[in-house]
């Protein structure tokens, strides 16, 4: 599978997205144009404005808002990246350097705020109180999902459900606003709105399961990071919580301490335990249950279309992917 072909069928929508998302990041101040031109070639699939974007034109919606939304996710999401990097100290995404690491703390939460607050300008432009209501609500939801994420960190006892709510509010949430905003601009039933909403929320957790499953088993520069960098903000993600329930005495507590230290120095050792102990299959399995249920509703949701089949393979995508 591919993703080339999905971005083929979406070409118009994705350079008219390009183009809304270059004009209102311009600024009259020099540093916020500087780091917003380097966020837009600084790569990304842009996966969560896609989805808007093909749930959109799979309902048949003809306006032109779908390109100011598709861009208002993209930007709520950059600027949540543009925090993160900074709370989390780190140095690579994508495979380049970060803002914070190139221009400083300073700068890229700034320029965060700014283009936070760009998002909701341009939601407003939509003139649906409901759209914002979704919006507002995601951005809030995403605020709590960073601070939980950072109460669990250093703490071995995090389960598979306190995992799992982080990312529902953390990353789940955006893809779930995407996927049902398509369905509020092309009007259609509450019921096809949840479907839709449901298997923006499903795929997104898959997504991140995913992800955490690479920070153990990918490759350096298929990921763009740094391998292991959960592990060294003593984040327990679903691989080691895993490990643990299964691991001898000694391993576990090797696992526990690597949490509560930041195993940063001990990653081959967990990454080891992590790997026999058959936990990244299990977070693939469960990966894939969610993938599995985002189809569903998916199905659910949209007649038949290529625009539902490209839905339907990045779905695929989403948990067969090695980036």
């Amino acid at each position: 599978m591919s993703f080339e072909p999905i971005r083929t069928l979406a070409a118009d929508d994705l350079k008219a997205l390009d183009a809304v998302i270059r004009h209102h990041l311009h600024s009259d101040v020099a540093l916020v144009r500087q780091i917003a031109e380097y966020l837009i070639h600084s790569g990304g699939k842009r996966l969560r404005p896609l989805l808007l974007l093909l749930c959109a034109r799979a309902l048949g919606y003809q306006g032109h808002h779908h390109h100011t939304l598709a861009a208002v996710v993209e930007f709520i999401h950059t600027a949540t990246l543009l925090h993160d990097d900074v709370v989390d100290k780190s140095d690579l995404r994508r495979g380049q350097k970060t803002a914070n690491a190139l221009f400083g703390n300073e700068a890229s939460v700034l320029v965060g705020d700014f283009i936070y607050s760009r998002a909701f300008q341009m939601m407003v432009s939509v003139n649906q109180m409901k759209v914002m209501e979704v919006l507002a609500d995601a951005t809030n939801v995403i605020a709590e999902g960073e601070v939980l994420q950072l109460l669990n960190c250093h703490d071995p006892e995090v389960d598979e459900s306190r995992y799992l709510q982080v990312i529902r509010y953390k990353t789940a949430k955006l893809f779930e606003s995407a996927t049902r905003l398509a369905g509020i601009l092309a009007e259609v039933p509450l019921p096809v709105e949840e479907h839709l909403a449901t298997f923006g929320g499903e795929l997104g957790t898959a997504f991140q399961i995913i992800d955490d499953v690479l920070d153990y088993s990918g490759q350096l520069e298929d990921l763009g990071k740094n391998l292991g960098d959960d592990l060294a903000e003593g984040k327990a993600t679903l691989p080691v919580i895993r490990a643990l329930q299964t691991a001898a005495p000694a391993q576990a507590d090797l696992l526990r301490n690597a949490i509560e230290q930041g195993g940063g120095s001990s990653l081959e050792a967990v990454a080891c335990i992590v790997r026999d102990s058959g936990a990244l299959a299990y977070a693939r399995q469960r990966a894939l249950q969610f993938s599995q249920s985002a189809l569903v509703h998916l199905n659910q949701a949209l007649p038949p279309s290529s625009y539902r089949d490209a839905l339907a393979q990045l779905t695929l995508l989403a948990v067969e992917r090695t980036r």
